[in-house]
């Protein structure tokens, strides 16, 4: 699997065709085409990015990370 940093995750954003890649406790999944995910945004939340704390004060969690395909782990 690849790895990431802040820097490389960034490009990852969902936006002008690029696929969306999210970072959850080092850990990098893919939401792209997630009906969720529209644009790279989710409630907020940008692709592209850690985003660990927000899924700890989402309603749903961690409980949605199942469905997602891991594609690298995340350094910050």
């Amino acid at each position: 699997m690849e790895k990431f940093t802040k820097e490389s995750l960034a490009k990852y954003d969902g936006k002008n065709g690029n696929p969306a890649y999210v970072a959850i406790k080092g850990v990098v999944y893919d939401v792209t085409g997630n009906p969720h995910w529209t644009d790279g945004e989710h409630h907020g939340n940008l692709a592209g990015r850690d985003l660990t704390v927000a899924i700890g004060q989402s309603p749903h969690g961690e409980s949605v990370l199942g469905k997602l395909k891991k594609v690298g782990t995340y350094e910050d």
